[in-house]
């Protein structure tokens, strides 16, 4: 009888086990990797020759805006559909909704990816290249304290290893350090590092399947426009410049719409929708 009980529990275990692993297919794509780099005018950035090569390969947005400066609104803003409040670049921990907690109820799975991160739920400010205000997870008082979903926040060196095996998930949040980001080097630097680290994945057909590789920046080097570089490259989307007006809030909404996460009803709701940049096999369904 025992046995019997321990062969029926393993049954459900591994019923459970195929029902979470069942993929949830997107509308356009359903892999989505984001990588964020810092403070540089759209005119520097589409400039340097692997931003350059992936705006021409995809879709390019001649007129995308950030949301505020300094660096860390913009973060949670993207994350979350608003700025919650914030202002400046110091740590904050902020009670709100926010993209994890769509993803989630959905059943897809997420990571951020940041350079330096020890790990742990670690909440200091910045070590070993590594900043908090460019890591909009950790800031979130449901993930903060919740162990499970703060380990869906690791360091860098573990994207490659999830790749390799294919266990990257729906979402990624890619966050470079300090340097390769562009903060402390500038965007040529930033630029060598991006085709030194992703020109193999963006050109493997394999690895790029139903993904889109999702480049932009926190915001501008200065100025009220705040206007700068986005891009996105995958099978699906077509090589065309987006002339309309967008911002951060749009590729919440992108996500969103994706997915049929639903809405977090604050700025991502309001947000201009990322226009028809989908080729015609695409699984647009509306």
């Amino acid at each position: 009888m025992t046995g019997l009980k321990f062969l029926f529990a393993g049954l459900l275990l591994s019923m459970t086990q195929v029902s979470r692993a069942a993929p949830v297919k997107g509308r356009y794509f359903d892999r989505a990797i984001i990588v964020i780099f810092e403070n540089t005018d759209y005119r520097q950035a589409i400039q340097q020759p692997f931003f350059a090569e992936l705006a021409a390969r995809g879709a390019q947005f001649s007129d995308f805006r950030a949301i505020s400066h300094p660096s860390q609104p913009n973060y949670i803003a993207l994350a979350s559909g608003s700025t919650a409040g914030v202002r400046g670049d110091g740590s904050v921990t902020v009670n709100v909704s926010n993209l994890a907690d769509l993803l989630e109820a959905r059943g897809l799975t997420w990571k951020v990816y940041a350079e330096g991160f020890p790990g742990h739920c670690y909440l200091g400010g910045a070590t070993s290249g590594y900043a908090r205000k460019h890591n909009p997870f950790i800031s979130f008082s449901n993930i903060q304290s919740n162990p499970a979903r703060c380990a869906n926040i690791v360091g860098a060196q573990q994207f490659d290893l999830d790749a390799n095996s294919g266990n990257l998930p729906d979402f990624v949040f890619f966050v470079p350090n300090q340097r390769n980001s562009g903060h402390d080097t500038g965007v040529a630097f930033a630029d060598r590092w991006y085709r030194q680290s992703f020109s193999r994945r963006v050109n493997d057909p394999q690895f790029m399947q139903n993904t889109v590789l999702i480049s932009t920046f926190d915001e501008s080097g200065g100025g009220a426009q705040n206007q700068i570089y986005t891009s996105i490259v995958g099978p699906a989307v077509m090589p065309v410049t987006v002339n309309s007006t967008h911002t951060l809030y749009g590729l919440l909404r992108l996500m969103e719409d994706n997915w049929d996460l639903g809405s977090l009803n604050k700025e991502d709701y309001r947000a201009t929708a990322i226009p028809m940049i989908w080729s015609a096999s695409s699984r647009e369904v509306d």
